[in-house]
């Protein structure tokens, strides 16, 4: 099936060939018209009317003062990117030291401020409540959960964590808070200045 394009293209062809005029058959209105239009050769040349095309850069070549901003903040965004998930991946750390996945830990310390329903611990999590389910199930197998019946709603149950839980708990914060010895080895005025700018991201 022919595409739009090569029809008009097609269409195009044939205007094109029924506007000119075959080899040998020019009119003689066509060659008055030519005999009339031509300037004889000591006629002074007509003056070029067609401007001087100049390098001139284009609006949108033009640069940007914005440009130096997006660039300078996209190189910090994927210097912490780099920091916190490839060089200092705390997450993997605080896996490793309590023998569980992350996804578990997390669950943990959303637990810690209080009993929670698996409804709300599937909200905090963004987790759906069936894999909030399993997470929940294997804390309580570990011992640092518990399920309770709700006081209110006789058809719920709350997650609480047990001593160890919150033993737990508490450990795994001290480890993500914990800074990189990088960060700590910079000058107070860098680690300050820091602190205001990651302040004012997190409003």
């Amino acid at each position: 099936m022919a595409r739009p394009e090569d029809t008009n293209q097609q269409a195009d062809d044939a205007l094109a060939a029924d506007a000119t005029p075959a080899a040998g058959s020019t009119s003689a209105a066509d060659a008055a018209s030519t005999a009339h239009s031509t300037p004889p050769a000591d006629a002074a040349p007509a003056p070029d009317a067609t401007p001087v095309a100049r390098d001139t850069p284009a609006a949108d070549d033009a640069p940007h003062p914005g440009d130096a901003t997006t660039e300078a903040a996209t190189r910090a965004w994927q210097g912490l990117h780099t920091l916190l998930l490839d060089r200092h991946n705390r997450r993997k750390e605080v896996a490793d030291a309590l023998g569980m996945s992350f996804s578990r830990i997390r669950a943990l310390r959303r637990i810690a401020p209080g009993p929670l329903t698996l409804r709300e611990l599937a909200a905090r999590l963004a987790s759906d409540p069936p894999y909030t389910t399993v997470i929940v199930d294997d804390l309580v197998r570990r011992g640092l959960a518990e399920r309770l019946t709700h006081p209110v709603d006789r058809r719920a149950k709350l997650v609480r964590l047990t001593e160890a839980g919150h033993t737990a708990a508490t450990r795994a914060t001290a480890i993500l808070a914990t800074p990189p010895d990088a960060l700590l080895a910079l000058p107070t005025e860098d680690i300050e200045a820091l602190d205001r700018v990651v302040t004012k991201l997190l409003k």
